[in-house]
């Protein structure tokens, strides 16, 4: 990639991790933390947008993802930051939406959405939000990265969102994404094991990435593929 990041990009990932604050966690506001409303909001929601910006930015709409990508070397340096703080800023500004437009009495029931410990410690959190972001990540590798998938666009990828949800919602929130549980905890001041969402999705999706980028990939399927006419 360029040094100089194409600002559709930037732009197109500051609109999906706004849509997902927005979908995601009004969804636990809306619902009152109905576990498969909440799951399928989500799985919808990454559905979608994957389909419709996965052609302009890859559609990453997570800080995590993100580094699995540049720690493969799919994406460099300069566009790793840039992203990052992209779908930083879509995640305050969903939040944001979210305080300005939902009534305050069902916000402050849910802590604006925010992604919280339940019933478990914080090494367990950790260890829950790796599983959990591991599936996601290998996910995006395999039917959206490697030209041997399925071209499904987003249907996988929401998909383990929503069953990701349905497994570990209860006990950390299943955030899987730094910005998920940023943008909500700025917003709400609510920053209780809030390194659980950041250590936890990091070390989860870089495994995963790293994992599919040495066992699973076809160098010369990935080769053949860059090189083939658009």
């Amino acid at each position: 990639m360029s040094d100089v990041v194409d600002p559709r990009k930037l732009v197109a990932e500051i609109v999906g991790t706004f849509a997902l604050i927005f979908i995601g966690a009004g969804s636990i506001i809306a619902s009152g933390q109905d576990i498969v409303a909440v799951a399928l909001a989500h799985g919808l929601a990454i559905a979608l947008l994957v389909s419709a910006l996965g052609h302009i930015s890859g559609a990453l709409f997570n800080p995590a993802l993100t580094l699995g990508l540049w720690v493969t070397r799919r994406m460099d340096t300069p566009t790793t930051i840039a992203y990052i703080i992209a779908q930083l800023i879509g995640a305050v500004l969903g939040a944001l939406a979210l305080v300005v437009l939902f009534p305050d009495t069902l916000r402050d029931n849910v802590a604006l959405g925010t992604p919280v410990l339940g019933g478990v410690t914080f090494a367990q959190g950790v260890g829950i939000e790796i599983i959990l972001t591991a599936f996601l990540m290998l996910a995006v590798f395999g039917t959206a990265l490697d030209k041997r998938g399925p071209s499904i666009g987003g249907f996988g990828i929401g998909l383990v969102l929503t069953m990701d949800i349905l497994a570990g919602g209860r006990f950390t929130g299943a955030a899987m994404n730094p910005a998920r549980a940023f943008g909500p905890a700025l917003m709400d001041s609510t920053w209780d094991d809030h390194l659980v969402y950041w250590i936890g999705p990091i070390v989860g999706a870089v495994a995963a990435a790293l994992l599919y980028h040495y066992v699973f990939s076809d160098a010369q399927a990935e080769a053949d593929a860059e090189a083939a006419p658009a």
